[in-house]
């Protein structure tokens, strides 16, 4: 089965590298290349693809962010020059990243790993939460939690904090949204840098904050508008006033 890839890269010597690595590599169909991430964003409204190659660097909205702000996350590699992002990289839950100058030798292995994760959930075996409910490690025991009891989760340094209905005190983990987001079901939204919540327990929405309850309100990063409102549009009943 043909892999679907989005490539981006400011550059046009990097955009037509990746092109050209696309054409010597028969399991890829390139479905667009793209000079930036807003350019990504208009092909990703009438488009799906299972691969996403971007550059990290890049103007306007960089390629993390951009990863950050899809709803719908496909597989992602990250090219860059810079190794410091390596980390960042992983914590969108990247299936591997090129550094550059990277030959085809290790464009090839990053294809590979793309394509074994692309198996694994046409096969079923990946990517969807396997019940209702996870295990939160906290101190020395595993809490079990339901995740309709969820309303939101704050990244707090290389912890998370889980907050849940009916207790003001939060779980405590540590963790990463990345590792979370693999066992979440699609009504929970990140929001923020530091913010996935649990739609279903959303009040209501304004002036770019979710507002739990009269106590809580949640901050909207300018990254994430884009993935709210394509979440909204879909679960929006009436429309406004002029």
């Amino acid at each position: 089965m043909a892999i679907k890839r989005l490539i981006i890269a400011d550059a046009p010597i990097a955009l037509d590298k990746l092109k050209k690595y696309v054409e010597l590599t028969p399991q890829l169909t390139l479905s667009a290349a793209c000079s930036d991430a807003f350019e990504a964003i208009r092909h990703l409204d009438s488009n799906e693809v299972d691969l996403i190659i971007t550059d990290i660097n890049m103007p306007g909205l960089n390629g993390l962010d951009f990863i950050r702000s899809l709803r719908h996350q496909p597989l992602v590699v990250f090219t860059t020059a810079y190794s410091q992002y390596a980390v960042d990289s992983y914590k969108v839950a990247a299936v591997d990243y090129l550094l550059k100058p990277y030959g085809f030798v290790e464009f090839s292995a990053a294809v590979a790993k793309a394509a074994e994760q692309h198996r694994l959930r046409n096969s079923g075996q990946g990517g969807a939460p396997a019940s209702d409910s996870l295990f939160i490690k906290t101190d020395h025991r595993y809490v079990r939690v339901s995740l309709a009891d969820i309303r939101y989760i704050k990244g707090y340094g290389e912890y998370l904090q889980i907050f849940l209905k009916g207790n003001p005190t939060p779980l405590m983990t540590l963790s990463s949204f990345a590792a979370i987001k693999e066992s979440l079901t699609d009504n929970f939204l990140q929001i923020h840098r530091s913010y996935i919540v649990n739609m279903n327990h959303a009040g209501h929405i304004e002036r770019a904050r979710i507002v739990m309850d009269a106590d809580t309100y949640l901050p909207v990063g300018d990254s994430y508008k884009t993935a709210l409102q394509n979440y909204l549009a879909t679960r929006t009943v009436g429309k406004t006033g002029k």
